[in-house]
């Protein structure tokens, strides 16, 4: 476990640790209360991919930001094993943090029965399951709307007539954005035939690059790479390929057309205001990562910019302006995709 050349709350000598423990203990039997203008909020993160794990990577930026720009302290740990997950979460629990942020996907009944420990921290986690009272929110990268836009242009720009996608596992929050991606190459082309792949894994490059050269070899011209791997098959083989999470033009600039970008400030932003305000509660924080609220967007076209066809910036501006607007709803389709 790494925590980004920064101290994990472990590193306490054993008499900090008891007093924080009895700190935490009495902090427990006392209403939480609004801050001190002056008093920073202690935001740590647990991840439990390596840091640059797009995913994990995006709510690590967001609160990057908010060191510059909401003046929090932020610490992190990464690659923490299911096992660790707890016991981690109790550590900057008792080290005095007033949020915990992170992914609980893989420690799901864990990270509840540790926040209910702590009910005075308040804790935000990636989630499959809804949140927990009295003080465990839950949020996730609901960017299906320009994931369904990334499909448009897929759609528009297949030669083959075949797309692909090669993605982490059949889950829902995977399934929802290779679905929409693939709703949005049916829209434009409703013939359009479907490669989909899943790694099983968050996170191994070279299985994800493999299934990529598989479904390029089988006809894909056009590739989301929702999982890192892929982009880099796609330059290898020279077809075109969607990012996934992040901006990922500079891995591969004759590539990467563009892809959806999930921004995790508006979250981060608004689970620290609570928290300042003394009033953060159990909620879902989905709908921070919707367009709508600043959440999501489809990444700039970079070198595409003069190569994608008027016609098919037209149709992504327009349907881009219909979603922000509330004209037009993007399906939420969690049902595992199959190829055709």
């Amino acid at each position: 476990m790494k925590n980004g050349n920064r101290n994990l709350p472990g590193d306490f000598s054993r008499r900090e640790v008891l007093g924080l423990g009895a700190l935490g203990l009495a902090a427990t039997l006392l209403p939480r209360g609004a801050f001190a203008q002056d008093k920073k909020v202690r935001v740590a993160a647990i991840f439990a991919t390596p840091i640059e794990e797009p995913w994990d990577n995006q709510v690590h930026v967001a609160l990057q930001k908010a060191e510059k720009e909401l003046g929090i302290e932020y610490k992190w740990s990464e690659k923490v094993q299911t096992a660790d997950f707890g016991r981690v979460m109790r550590e900057y629990a008792q080290g005095g943090y007033d949020l915990v942020m992170g992914d609980a996907f893989a420690a799901e009944r864990e990270s509840r029965r540790t926040a209910k420990q702590f009910p005075r921290t308040a804790f935000l986690f990636g989630s499959g399951a809804g949140p927990a009272e009295p003080n465990f929110g839950v949020f996730d990268n609901w960017i299906h709307e320009p994931a369904y836009l990334s499909g448009l242009i897929a759609g528009k720009m297949s030669k083959s007539g075949t797309v692909g996608a090669v993605a982490a596992m059949g889950i829902p929050e995977v399934n929802r954005l290779v679905n929409a991606f693939f709703a949005g190459a049916r829209e434009v082309n409703p013939d359009v035939k479907r490669k989909v792949s899943f790694i099983g894994s968050f996170f191994d490059p070279p299985k994800a690059k493999e299934a990529a050269i598989a479904q390029i070899d089988a006809g894909v011209d056009v590739i989301y790479a929702e999982r890192f791997g892929v982009i880099e098959a796609a330059a290898e083989k020279k077809i075109l390929a969607i990012s996934n999470m992040s901006d990922q033009s500079s891995l591969a600039p004759d590539t990467v057309i563009t892809g959806p970008v999930w921004d995790m400030y508006p979250t981060v932003e608004q689970a620290v205001k609570l928290v300042k305000a003394g009033v953060f509660t159990a909620q879902d924080y989905g709908d921070f990562s919707r367009m709508a609220k600043g959440g999501s967007h489809l990444a700039p076209y970079h070198a595409f910019e003069d190569k994608l066809p008027a016609d098919v910036k037209e149709l992504v501006a327009k349907k881009t302006a219909e979603i922000m607007e509330g004209n037009f709803r993007v399906d939420v389709d969690e049902n595992t995709p199959t190829s055709d």
